[in-house]
Formats: structure tokens, sequence, C-alpha cells
């Protein structure tokens, strides 16, 4: 395995995901938790799932950037959604899935799916849930 190049530290006090709170080590994210009222809990603060969708966004998107520039490929707006839902396992435990919807414009429809191909090659959060969590990907050029 390769050095690594970055370990973002982040730690979580209180009750977890119930009331809980969650920080960064540099203190630039710092936010209390709250089960979804979907899950049965009172909603009102932000959950894993949507900072584990806020990180997967933002880094696929990065990476789709990335490759549009080292395809030489124009891409002028673009958005990646990704939503991360949590289901039960057969085992009784949780598990999670994913759908990433991705949005560009000024290309064409094959162009789109090959850059977001690559962009889901390249993505840390996408390698890292490869075979482990149930990904579906859409591609809108609009």
């Amino acid at each position: 395995m390769s050095d690594t190049i970055y370990r973002g530290i982040a730690t979580s006090t209180g009750d977890g995901r119930a009331g809980g709170r969650a920080q960064t080590n540099d203190g630039l994210l710092d936010v209390t938790l709250a089960i979804p009222k979907e899950m049965g809990g009172p909603g009102g603060a932000t959950n894993p799932e949507q900072l584990f969708a806020a990180g997967w966004a933002s880094c696929f998107h990065s990476a789709l950037k990335a490759v549009a520039a080292q395809q030489k490929t124009q891409i002028s707006d673009s958005a990646v959604v990704v939503e991360v839902g949590v289901e039960k396992t057969p085992e009784g435990g949780f598990g999670l899935n994913a759908a990433l919807h991705v949005e560009l414009s000024d290309v064409e429809q094959e162009t789109a799916e090959k850059l977001v191909e690559a962009a889901h090659a390249m993505c840390p959060y996408s390698n890292a849930t490869r075979g482990n969590v149930p990904v579906t990907i859409d591609v809108t050029v609009g």
C-alpha cells in the first residue's frame, strides 16, 4: 500500500448519532447529530449519512473535474448529488446503499458517461465502497 497523502480526523462524542457531536481535529467541522425522523428519531440535526453523502458528492465532483481536465474536455456547469440510504441486512444489522446523480452541460451524453465512469474509478469514496455498497449512477446532460 502506498504512503498516506492526507488523513482527515474526526471524533464523535456524546451519544453518537442520537444527539451526540462530531468534530474534526482542526475545528472546521463541528456538528450536532440526530437520528432522522424516518428512522424514528427527532430529526432537526445532521446525521452520518448526510455527512457521508456530502463528502462523496464533493470528492466525486472533484474527480469529475480532474478527469475532464485530463481529457481536455470543457465542462462549464456540473453538479453531483449523492443519496446515501440505510437498509436492514438479513443478519439484523444495517448497511448502506447509494445513488449518484451527475448533471453536466455542454457535452454529449456519451462523453458525459465516459467522464463519469472515469471519475468513479478515480474517486476514493467510490473505490472504498466498491463491492461493499450497492451503487447506482445516472448521468443527465442538459
